[in-house]
């Protein structure tokens, strides 16, 4: 290995993020022009990107309008960029999502739709439902990213407080054909939890939705409410004739992202293991299970021996009950660092392949041997900063924060431990 353990996890993660960048994935699934217009629309963290990229391989005329996250835009020619705020709506984002609704009214049968939709796409497309307030959204949003919930049951819970997502998008834009390109950063890479779904059918009820309120202790305005027992809200199911004319493919996902960085590792001599994509659970839970495995690696030499690197991709969860900023990168490592114990050959990275872990504008973190030796000599407890919640904290004093800015894509989190 000629690179430090440091150069080699930085190589493999920013080797992720380029495998799942637009120009590298959108050409090869543009569909035939059609006899009528050409309407780009779509929402996420990587959206606009995906407009460029779009514009400069499609060989005919077309107009847009892309809604993505504040930082993430970039020129276009035909298409418009609009920005809005993520992770917590605001009223921008709500004006996107009102005018692309109008922008795709009165087509027909020889129009095309290409949606691009991206993870972050949810917060940015945040129409309400009948009786529900922007402000409503915003306490909800607020409430959910703190709750512990997977980002299946969340999705579920906006869908059905939207006037957007959940397939309506979608209905609105016949009898034209829509396709779908997506973007995958949800486990299992379920195009209904994608954004939230604003393009594809959607199995779940408004019964479902109010289930996960319950389970979770979600304190829901009195407009949410009301809206989800009526059944008012109900979202665009399979088999609706308005979305007969829609095709759905997934131009990247976290797998193709682990399996490039895992070419990183092997050019290093490092052989790569490939724990799985869809990893959920609470971040400091999946933590100690990691560390648990390096150890057994180090240790045995099993299942395979060091060199070598194991991946793995999902969305984790932080229940945040401290003080702390959350972070559920930051809080993985924080709890690995802490189970490893400061084990000899071991080093980590994890980070959003968005550039942004929680709400903060730092992708992840950096784990070391003396990851905890160097926080005691700084008079930090890392015990304490896991119980509050504050990885963030943790790791800028460090000096280890993993800062990328805005990547213009995103396939979710990615880890990567180092043993040698």
């Amino acid at each position: 290995m000629n690179l430090t353990p440091r150069e080699l996890l930085a190589n493999m993660f920013a080797a992720a993020v380029n495998a799942a960048q637009p120009e590298h994935c959108i050409p090869r699934f543009l569909p035939e022009p059609p006899r009528g217009r050409t309407l780009v629309i779509g929402a996420g963290k990587a959206s606009a990107a995906m407009a460029r990229a779009l514009e400069r391989h499609w060989p005919g005329e077309l107009q847009g309008l892309v809604v993505t996250r504040y930082g993430y835009a970039v020129p276009c020619e035909r298409i418009e960029i609009v920005e809005a705020a993520h992770p917590v709506p605001d009223a921008a984002g709500r004006e996107a999502a009102g005018r692309l609704l109008e922008f795709v009214r009165g087509l027909t049968e020889d129009d095309l739709v290409i949606c691009l939709v991206s993870g972050g796409g949810s917060a940015l497309l945040p129409l309400p439902g009948e009786g529900i307030t922007l402000e409503d959204k915003q306490a909800i949003n607020r409430t959910l990213l703190k709750s512990g919930a997977t980002i299946s049951e969340m999705n579920c819970v906006r869908r059905h407080l939207s006037a957007i997502k959940g397939g309506r998008l979608a209905a609105a834009c016949h009898p034209a054909r829509v396709v779908n390109l997506l973007i995958s950063d949800v486990p299992g890479d379920d195009p209904i939890d994608i954004a939230s779904g604003p393009t594809v059918a959607d199995p779940t009820t408004c019964a479902d939705a109010l289930e996960i309120v319950r389970r979770y202790g979600i304190d829901l305005p009195e407009g949410a409410r009301r809206l989800l027992e009526s059944g008012a809200s109900e979202t665009v199911k399979p088999g609706d004739g308005r979305l007969a004319g829609v095709s759905t493919h997934l131009v990247a996902t976290p797998q193709l992202a682990l399996k490039a960085a895992a070419k990183v590792a092997a050019l290093e001599g490092v052989t790569p293991v490939l724990l799985g994509d869809g990893i959920e659970g609470e971040a400091r839970d999946v933590g100690k299970v990691m560390a648990g495995i390096a150890l057994q690696v180090a240790k045995h030499r099993q299942p395979v021996p060091p060199p070598c690197v194991l991946l793995s991709g999902g969305e984790t969860t932080v229940t945040v009950r401290g003080k702390g900023r959350g972070g559920r990168n930051v809080e993985f490592l924080l709890s690995l660092a802490v189970a490893l114990d400061g084990a000899p050959g071991i080093h980590a990275v994890a980070g959003d392949t968005d550039g942004v872990d929680g709400l903060d504008e730092i992708a992840g973190a950096f784990v070391t041997p003396d990851t905890l030796e160097r926080a005691w000599a700084r008079g930090i407890r890392p015990r304490d900063s896991l119980d509050d919640n504050d990885g963030h904290g943790f790791f800028e004093a460090l000096g280890d924060s993993l800062v990328t800015g805005p990547t213009l894509t995103n396939v979710n989190d990615f880890r990567a431990i180092l043993i040698t």
